[in-house]
Parts: C-alpha cells; sequence; structure tokens
C-alpha cells in the first residue's frame, strides 16, 4: 500500500509538471499568437463603405496599448479613437457614442436619454480587410450595420524631385466659356447651382427663405487625370467653404480664412484635416486668389498667391468627401458646391509624364 500511494505520488506529481509545462507552452502561444493578430493590423489602410463612402484607417501600437486614426465618408481625420483592441483575429474600433431620446415629458422635453455605443469591427485576410460599422438600434432589438471593404495602403514613397519633372500638354478644363462643357455633377440627384458665364465657373446654392433647405451637389470632370500640376484662380466670398480635390480623394480647402488663424480644417490651401499650411498667404473675402498645386508619387505642393505654404507634403489617404479609395487610381478634379457659394477661372491641369 505504501509504495502503491508513492508511485501514485510520482505519477502524479509527473502529470502536474506535464500539465504545468503544457500550460505554459500555450501560455507562452497565447502570448505569440495575440501579438501577431495586432502586428496584421498594424498601418494604414483605405476602404469603401456603405454605398459610395471612403474612408480611411491608421492603426498604431503606443507603448502598452493600441490606438488609431480614421476618417469616415464626410468629416474629417479624427486622431484618437476611444478604444483599440484585437480580439481573436478581429479588430474592434470604437467610435463616439450616439444619444438617443427615450421618452419627453408633455412639453416635449426629454425625460430619459442614453448613450448607445457604435464601433467598427475588422477581420483581416492578408492586405485585405472587411467587416461592419455596427450601432444598436433604440428599440433594443438587433443593431443596424454598414458593410466596410479595403486594402493595406503601402508606404508613401520618397518625395519627388519636383525640379526634373516632365510635363505634357497643358489642358485647359473649362472648356467652353459660357456652359458646363466637360464637368458634371457627381449627384444626380441633387440640385445643381454651377454655371459658367464668360468663362468663370460659380456655385450658386441659393436656399428659399420659409422653405425646406435644397441640397446642392459637387462638380466634377467627366476626365480623370493621374500625377498633375493644377493653377487656378478662386473667388472666395466672404464666409466661403468649399474645396478642390485632386483625383477626387485629397481636398484642398478653400474658404475665406483671411482673419482667421491657421487651421488644417479651415484655412485657404489646407489638405483638410491632413496637412497645415506652414504660413498664410490667402487674400481677403472676394478678391480673386491664385492656387498653384502639384500632386505628384502622393506628395503635394501647394503655393498660394505666389508663397509656397505646403511643400513637398506627403498625404497619406483620402480626405473627407472623397469619393475613391485607390490611391493609386486615376481621378477627377471635383469642385465642392455642398456648402457655399464660389467662382473658379482659368483652370489649367498639365499631367505628369512618368
Amino acid at each position: 500500500m505504501k509504495s502503491s500511494a508513492i508511485l501514485s505520488f510520482v505519477v502524479l506529481f509527473v502529470c502536474i509538471g506535464i500539465s504545468g509545462l503544457c500550460n505554459t507552452n500555450k501560455a507562452e502561444s497565447m502570448t505569440k499568437g495575440p501579438q501577431d493578430q495586432i502586428d496584421g493590423f498594424l498601418g494604414q489602410w483605405t476602404f469603401d463603405f456603405g454605398n459610395s463612402a471612403v474612408g480611411w484607417l491608421q492603426v498604431r501600437q503606443e507603448d502598452g496599448y493600441l490606438d488609431a486614426d480614421l476618417m469616415w465618408g464626410g468629416g474629417g481625420v479624427f486622431y484618437g479613437l476611444p478604444y483599440v483592441y484585437v480580439s481573436g483575429d478581429a479588430l474592434y474600433l470604437g467610435r463616439n457614442p450616439r444619444k438617443a431620446t427615450l421618452a419627453k415629458d408633455t412639453q416635449g422635453n426629454a425625460t430619459i436619454t442614453r448613450d448607445y455605443p457604435t464601433w467598427i469591427e475588422l477581420k483581416r485576410d492578408g492586405d485585405k480587410i472587411n467587416g461592419f460599422y455596427l450601432s444598436p438600434k433604440v428599440t433594443g432589438l438587433g443593431v443596424d450595420s454598414v458593410f466596410i471593404d479595403g486594402t493595406r495602403l503601402p508606404d508613401v514613397p520618397p518625395a519627388p524631385d519636383l525640379k526634373n519633372l516632365k510635363y505634357g500638354k497643358p489642358i485647359q478644363l473649362i472648356e467652353n466659356k459660357n456652359n458646363l462643357k466637360g464637368w458634371r455633377l457627381i449627384e444626380d440627384h441633387l440640385a445643381n447651382g454651377w454655371s459658367v458665364t464668360d468663362g468663370i465657373l460659380t456655385n450658386n446654392p441659393v436656399q428659399k427663405e420659409g422653405a425646406a433647405p435644397i441640397r446642392y451637389g459637387n462638380l466634377r470632370t467627366e476626365k480623370v487625370f493621374e500625377d498633375f500640376n493644377l493653377k487656378l484662380e478662386v473667388n472666395a466670398p466672404q464666409g466661403s467653404n468649399s474645396g478642390v480635390y485632386l483625383r477626387g480623394m485629397y481636398e484642398v480647402q478653400v474658404a475665406d480664412s483671411y482673419e482667421r488663424p491657421l487651421t488644417w480644417g479651415g484655412s485657404m490651401g489646407a489638405i483638410f484635416t491632413r496637412i497645415l499650411p506652414t504660413v498664410k498667404a490667402e487674400k481677403p473675402a472676394g478678391e480673386w486668389q491664385t492656387l498653384d498645386i502639384t500632386l505628384c508619387d502622393r506628395h503635394v505642393t501647394v503655393v498660394l498667391n505666389g508663397t509656397t505654404i505646403i511643400n513637398n507634403q506627403p498625404v497619406h489617404g483620402a480626405t473627407g468627401g472623397a469619393i475613391q479609395s485607390d490611391v493609386f487610381a486615376p481621378g477627377p478634379i471635383y469642385l465642392q458646391g455642398d456648402h457655399t457659394g464660389i467662382s473658379f477661372r482659368n483652370l489649367v491641369l498639365t499631367p505628369i509624364i512618368k
């Protein structure tokens, strides 16, 4: 009996030891596995979602935590999300909660409100991602979802040597001095406030007092372009807000910002919420101003009224309002017309030959 007890103890000790070793190996494997999953999501991604919207995502690993920057559709780049984590083979990105009123008193004042979380779930297959943006319904039954489909962005190449670029034949983008030949609305269902008179392309989004707001469309060239230099003149009335999109993807801000501080969301010549001009060079509202823009190898240079305000800086992904997500595909010049009135003239695009 005593020998049997000792043998049983030895067997038990060996089993425990083997189990502990297995658990240790399992723990080491688990420790390695999640980091591999994290590594797979790190970097920049460009994606399409919903019917025709474009987004951009950058996931980065900080000291002890994950963080991410997100551009979602029509807004700017949001730097730093509420939470970012990987669980299993999925990446979870928190967004700001959606506030909902569940009950009101007889005067219409809210008596019960709740914050409903919204988040993004993504899975990866090599250099592709897909998943959903999820928003719980306030009824408590189910969630609304928007499908996301994207691809990894390779690193931005080195800045090009602008002095040695080769150019093709200049293209006059206003083909006719008194009509919109060569241009069309991006959104066929919206009102058209654009017209051309004596070579001046003007947006006049008139609203009728007392009537429902009229939604006006953005204008794009029929032609698409790769890398290029674009020269134009713009007249930004007081309080105006518009933009010039390069390849339908990167917005060069056009606005009345003469007496406002430099911001990457509102200053004339900024790459919207991405690249801040180094100096102010805009003129007062109502004056004609010149923009000289070069887009080459995912780098942009902006010269405003003869002053270089952005010098050959990398632009990593689409800005809010973009109509395409592929940073390598040709795209149109597109002019923002859904905000305020604006006028352009002498738009000349010169392709870069590679």
